[in-house]
């Protein structure tokens, strides 16, 4: 592993390179590590391109460091200028990172792990997220329509039985609440003004499953209504659109007080100041920036002005159907992206090899062979992996003890036995070209794949994306599955 003390004092952007993808949940661990250990105790932040990238490093991050706090902050799942609102699950995870950000860290190093995409939209102030979320402990003194008005505020909707997430319902004393990010619901018992106990609930059975400690209560909505929010939104609605809009039936809806569907678009609206993701960090924070990341941007502000200019046509048309925003509003301009980027010395991390030099930090992990190109062409891929697997072989690449088989297991699904289309390779029974070696062993008889051999790994799970098998022509759905579930787990633990 090269010097990471590098990294951290560097004052100018490095390139990281030979970062394979699935070696970045590890090398991102590392620096999360080792900023946390610095003396300005900072964290590590990685920007990736899309949402998938952003699941692959939370998840593989947890498995293989446990011990680090992973904060993931994803972009809204629905798109610009949209009548839709966002997921109460994407709210509840963006709210809960930002809150994150805002308090005092422990021990643990953290992880943030973001998107382009979330970079790119206007995000509360931070004042704004501390003020929005309560904690509620047995023996706190809150009273009962300071609680209420807080609910509605957050974006709790008001229910007689609270069966879905973002739901509330009051029955005397009893405060029943469905945080988003919460598998089961959360019963308040109050006596008099003090929180008595708190307790999850299952929502279907409306039944007490155990109590707990404490919970941080956050909204249910990063559009947060209150009187004074309200009535930002009024006069600004009317500077922007006209006295004529007032109509609207978003004006009416938010006039009194009641949510609608996709108002979150109109976000800068309720706001005093809108910030980006950079103000929340510290000064002693890492930034990493995926190299896809870039044409990820530029793809993503495409998009938005495609359409903004969509929905300004169709109000053109059509008066009062929708009024959209300017997209400077929500999102950053392109000027402002770089201007941010450019407050911190952020790395850029990329899958190829670059030579060392000042600038240049390689990390030698290798990216796994792709076998896109191949199916592209139309070649057969089980044959191509049999071929490749081989090739390995004959190179010296000899494959570890594996108790799966799974080096075998994989020639004998590509179906090339010695005698079938004239092509002498492996089969039941056969090993690879080369492959037989110190703890290859077959089972008595020599037949059947042999029994504790797999695939020779260079980096333990730092294997890069690899094209997935297409179905051969007339081969059975399970058997084209199971081929896919095989190759899939193999190429996986192969970086060659």
């Amino acid at each position: 592993m090269p010097d990471l003390t590098r990294i951290l004092s560097a004052r100018s952007p490095l390139t990281l390179a030979s970062v394979a993808r699935g070696a970045q949940p590890l090398v991102m661990a590392d620096l999360a590590r080792a900023a946390a250990a610095a003396k300005a105790q900072g964290r590590c932040v990685f920007i990736t391109p899309d949402d998938a990238a952003l699941r692959a490093v939370v998840e593989s991050a947890g498995f293989f460091a446990p011990e680090l706090d992973v904060i993931d902050f994803p972009a809204w799942d629905c798109l610009p200028f949209d009548r839709a609102s966002p997921a109460l699950s994407i709210s509840a995870r963006r709210l809960a990172a930002l809150q994150k950000l805002q308090h005092k860290r422990d021990a643990r190093p953290q992880l943030l792990v973001t998107t382009i995409n979330a970079v790119l939209q206007r995000t509360l102030s931070p004042f704004r997220i501390r003020e929005s979320t309560r904690l509620l402990t047995p023996g706190v003194e809150i009273g009962r329509e300071s609680l209420i008005a807080l609910l509605q505020r957050q974006g709790y909707s008001r229910t007689d039985t609270v069966v879905d997430a973002g739901e509330y319902a009051v029955r005397g004393s009893i405060f029943d609440i469905y945080p988003t990010g919460l598998d089961h619901g959360l019963r308040l018992d109050f006596f008099g003004d003090e929180l008595e106990t708190l307790r999850l609930f299952d929502p279907s059975t409306q039944r007490s499953v155990q109590p707990v400690e404490t919970h941080l209560l956050l909204p249910a909505s990063e559009a947060l209504l209150d009187e004074t929010s309200i009535k930002r939104f009024r006069s600004r609605y009317r500077e922007i659109f006209g006295a004529n809009a007032t109509s609207d039936a978003l004006y009416q809806a938010v006039s009194e007080g009641r949510r609608l569907a996709g108002m979150e678009h109109w976000l800068p609206l309720f706001e005093e100041r809108m910030v980006t993701l950079f103000d929340h960090l510290t000064e002693g924070d890492l930034v990493v920036l995926d190299a896809g990341a870039a044409k990820a941007a530029e793809s993503r502000l495409d998009d938005i002005a495609d359409y903004y200019a969509a929905r300004t046509e169709a109000a053109a048309r059509q008066s009062g159907t929708y009024r959209p925003l300017k997209p400077d509003a929500l999102y950053l301009t392109r000027e402002e992206l770089d201007r941010a980027l450019a407050g911190w010395p952020v790395h850029r991390a990329t899958i190829f090899a670059e030579p060392e030099s000042a600038s240049v930090i390689d990390f030698g992990f290798a990216s796994a062979r792709d076998f896109t190109p191949d199916r592209a062409q139309g070649v057969n891929i089980y044959e191509a992996a049999a071929k490749h697997l081989a090739a390995l072989g004959t190179r010296g690449r000899k494959p570890k003890a594996d108790r799966r088989g799974l080096y075998h297991r994989i020639a004998r699904a590509a179906g090339l036995a010695a005698g079938r289309g004239g092509q002498a390779g492996p089969g039941p029974g056969r090993h690879l070209a080369g492959s037989a070696g110190p703890g290859c062993q077959r089972p008595p008889g020599g037949r059947g794949p042999a029994a504790g051999t797999g695939l020779c790994q260079r980096y333990p799970g730092t294997a890069d994306r690899a094209g997935h098998p297409g179905r051969p022509p007339g081969a059975p759905q399970e058997e084209a599955q199971g081929r896919r579930r095989l190759f899939g787990r193999a190429f996986r633990a192969d970086p060659g």
